[in-house]
């Protein structure tokens, strides 16, 4: 690792912006710094990191441990444009990045790399020194609103007023727009697209989807997880995924949820509506739920019969229940097909700003070969800004890193290759 004198940035010949203080915008100022670029990096809220510090709070999943290949699976139909940049900065070189910032990583069972103290908090805290130690010099409370009137200087709103800031090239890492509170909230598109940079529209992804629940079902299992379950998109090229995920009043949400919601989003943009099919008895075979039920039900009553001879829960026969008819329950050929392949109706992925992440973004198209923007030669776009998306897993911010130092190698390639 390089280890600049923060002060030999100030006669350095290149100077760059960096508009966004998330894990790619960080990132992409750390690349630079430690190559002697003196870095300004702008946020607009009043502390960096703030999306990333929410999503650690439940165990900061850094990345995955799975083999490139599978690993490189997860991003979908953005895979081949994701390669790159994910080769240069995989999971392993995340966990040694940490390990760089005194963060020590442990791979959970299910392949999942966390901190050993499960925090995102220390992590954030050393990076952020670190950068300061490098000289990367911020500037908090300063959202980017655009450009000057020469189209040039770049301007910002500050609780001082409009400030302009010009630099040799700048590197956006604004994210999508989800969870607009910590900052992401897509109100660059308006600019880039005024520019005349082809923007494929911002959706949720890894989201929650809206059902038609009666009013019944919804009082009795609102908030209730659904365990032990696989499931997978009607009409899909997929196979049955195992795994959770939780009931809510408008639908459904959880990590099975999102794993399919790419799938099932763009089902319904297609469609206006998705079929989930839940086997909600994933580890036996049809045979034999076919054969358990065809031994009656004796005295028992219906719901009793069904927890007792197949352990089905409450909310997995309430589902039955509200799903099926009266004539498919009686049948027994009909219950036992219906148990190993339910249909659940989603009309709408939840709002984006409920969402984990977004999908959508600057379209790889309009990127030139040297990574810039084609139509801002000097700017470059970085992390979720980008149109991909990954389901969670540490997909995410892996993607995120490994923008952000490829942005920051763009750039240094640009600044260059003009020098010279």
């Amino acid at each position: 690792m390089l280890t600049p004198n923060p002060a030999s940035q100030l006669n350095s010949p290149h100077h760059v912006i960096v508009i966004g203080g998330g894990p790619a915008g960080l990132m992409a100022a750390e690349n630079l710094s430690q190559n002697g670029i003196r870095v300004d990096l702008y946020d607009a809220m009043p502390t960096v990191g703030r999306k990333f510090l929410l999503a650690g709070k439940g165990g900061m999943n850094l990345t995955h441990s799975e083999a490139f290949p599978t690993f490189l699976s997860r991003y979908g139909s953005r895979a081949g444009d994701i390669e790159p940049m994910l080769k240069a900065f995989d999971g392993t070189a995340v966990r040694e990045w940490a390990a760089g910032l005194g963060i020590e990583t442990f791979i959970g069972s299910s392949g999942r790399v966390f901190p050993v103290d499960m925090k995102a908090a220390p992590l954030l805290r050393a990076w952020r020194d670190r950068l300061r130690e490098q000289g990367v010099q911020f500037h908090m409370r300063h959202r980017w609103v655009g450009w000057d009137s020469n189209g040039t200087a770049l301007q910002f709103s500050t609780p001082d007023g409009t400030i302009v800031a010009q630099a040799d090239a700048v590197i956006l890492a604004l994210g999508g727009a989800s969870w607009a509170r910590l900052g992401s909230d897509g109100k660059w598109v308006e600019l880039l697209q005024q520019r005349g940079v082809e923007v494929a529209p911002l959706q949720p992804a890894n989201c929650g989807f809206d059902i038609a629940w009666t009013e019944l079902f919804k009082e009795k299992f609102s908030g209730k997880p659904l365990l032990t379950v696989a499931a997978q998109v009607s009409g899909a090229e997929n196979t049955m995924r195992k795994g959770q995920f939780v009931i809510t009043e408008n639908g459904v949400e959880g990590s099975l949820i999102y794993a399919l919601s790419a799938t099932l989003r763009e089902q319904i943009n297609r469609c206006g509506e998705v079929v989930l099919e839940l086997d909600l008895l994933p580890d036996l075979r049809h045979e034999r739920v076919l054969q358990l039920l065809s031994a009656g039900r004796g005295s028992r009553s219906f719901s009793s019969y069904l927890k007792s001879k197949l352990t089905l829960d409450n909310l997995k026969v309430g589902l039955l229940f509200e799903v099926l008819s009266k004539a498919q329950m009686q049948s027994v050929t009909e219950l036992a097909s219906m148990i190993k392949k339910l249909p659940l109706r989603l009309i709408a992925p939840r709002p984006i700003d409920e969402a984990i992440s977004s999908a959508g973004g600057v379209a790889f198209s309009a990127l030139s070969q040297n990574g810039t923007l084609s139509a801002i030669d000097n700017m470059v776009c970085a992390g979720e800004m980008l149109d991909w998306e990954a389901p969670t897993g540490g997909y995410l911010l892996t993607a995120c890193l490994a923008s952000g130092k490829q942005a920051a190698e763009k750039v240094i390639a640009h600044l260059s290759k003009k020098l010279n």
